[in-house]
């Protein structure tokens, strides 16, 4: 069997994988980060997720660091719309900027690879199990990083995770994102006319899909839009058997949607599917316990945290997990929201650090932090903490927080 030996691994190439291996190579760690597909990207890319959600708050640019150098990218190759647009950016290019940024870092990567097993001796994690088209490898590392999105890691090596809202278990719906070509923009109806046709066509049995309306962005294609409008609700992204029938079932929801646009909605006339996510966008999964439990008490009243290590400022956004509406709690006009080191440290796994949306948060927190910017952010401190440790021969939890913050700030990320 192959061994990898490096510094830090990081599972997982979404935004937060990438911002954290990134990060830790940058801080002087041999990095290797793992991703089961073939490109970079996660759910900007293989989920089709877009626009970025918002990283200001009150005009004032809140999320900054790598995730910007990224932006920044995308924007010279002509990749990227702009705050004034929408944040919209080609899946095509961020794949591209993704090899770009990590590979001029010294991150070493390995593609089509899947972490699938961890040997924990004395609550840490002595080495991890891949799974790729060589076999199987084993990663020996000082520091691990998930970056999954699902904690799988973090699970596999005994990390203790929640799922779904406290009540019943149940975890926000899933989406495939899609986009139709070949649309008369200056044709369409206004949103709420567009929502009204859609009511109509469900209730006649023409779509079955639960959500309450329909949301659509453009793209930065003149005759392309967005939909992220499917909705499989009542499943659980990390079951096998519901992921198979959420992809299934929400390709028939796009097919059906597809046929309504082209019949009933003006503009759409000559339109047609242009494609549609390579996999089904995952709102929430598992939940990482932490050293501290983000709540959404905690955002909605902007409170700030002694060892915040990064910021945010999207609302608290429900996608209802057996039905067909959305909550949303909006801050006040201009705040924002710490996110605590203490989130991406997990209970009982002591070199393990967690990157993105899995950290530890309520249900209703996780609706907020979830979003590409947030986790790129959070992802960005887990790799330079992950490095920290390696230098320091140290764990997360007795990591020297205030010059983490130093290290962060240093580097261009905005803590307030």
């Amino acid at each position: 069997m192959k061994v990898y030996n490096c510094d830090v691994l990081v599972c997982g190439g979404g935004p937060g994988g990438i911002c954290a291996a990134v990060s830790a190579a940058r801080n002087g760690a041999d990095t290797l980060l793992v991703e089961r597909y073939g490109y970079l990207g996660g759910m900007a890319t293989a989920g089709l997720v877009f626009p970025f959600m918002t990283r200001f708050a009150g005009g004032k640019q809140i999320i900054d660091g790598v995730f910007q150098e990224i932006i920044e990218r995308l924007d010279a190759k002509g990749g990227y719309g702009g705050p004034d647009r929408s944040a919209m950016f080609d899946a095509e290019t961020f794949k591209i900027v993704a090899d770009e940024i990590c590979l001029e870092s010294g991150v070493r990567l390995l593609l089509h690879t899947m972490v699938v097993e961890a040997e924990v001796v004395d609550d840490r994690i002595a080495s991890a199990t891949l799974h790729n088209k060589s076999g199987t490898a084993t990663v020996q590392a000082s520091m691990f990083v998930d970056g999954t999105g699902d904690a799988d890691l973090a699970y596999i090596a005994g990390a203790p995770c929640e799922k779904g809202r406290a009540s019943d278990g149940l975890a926000q719906p899933m989406t495939l994102n899609f986009r139709v070509a070949g649309v008369d923009k200056s044709r369409m109806p206004e949103r709420e006319e567009i929502t009204a046709r859609y009511l109509e066509a469900r209730a006649a049995g023409r779509i079955d899909c639960p959500r309450n309306d329909v949301l659509w962005f453009h793209t930065m294609r003149d005759d392309e839009i967005h939909f992220n409008t499917t909705r499989i609700i009542n499943s659980d992204a990390t079951n096998a058997e519901d992921l198979t029938r959420a992809e299934i079932d929400s390709r028939r929801q796009v097919a059906q949607y597809v046929r309504w646009l082209v019949s009933d909605i003006p503009g759409f006339e000559s339109a047609h599917l242009q494609m549609t996510a390579a996999q089904i966008g995952v709102r929430e999964s598992r939940r990482v316990v932490g050293e501290y439990m983000l709540t959404a008490e905690d955002l909605l009243s902007a409170r700030k945290f002694d060892d915040c290590i990064a910021r945010g400022s999207y609302p608290v956004d429900i996608h209802d997990p057996d039905g067909g509406g959305t909550v949303l709690k909006h801050l006040q006009p201009g705040e924002s929201y710490d996110i605590p080191y203490r989130c991406l440290v997990p209970k009982d796994v002591d070199n393990l650090l967690i990157a993105g949306r899995p950290i530890s948060s309520t249900h209703e927190a996780h609706s907020a932090i979830r979003v590409m910017p947030i986790a790129a952010a959070i992802g960005e401190a887990a790799g330079t903490a992950a490095a920290m440790c390696v230098k320091n021969n140290t764990i997360p939890r007795k990591l020297a927080v205030e010059e983490l913050r130093r290290t962060l700030l240093a580097q261009g990320a905005n803590l307030g």
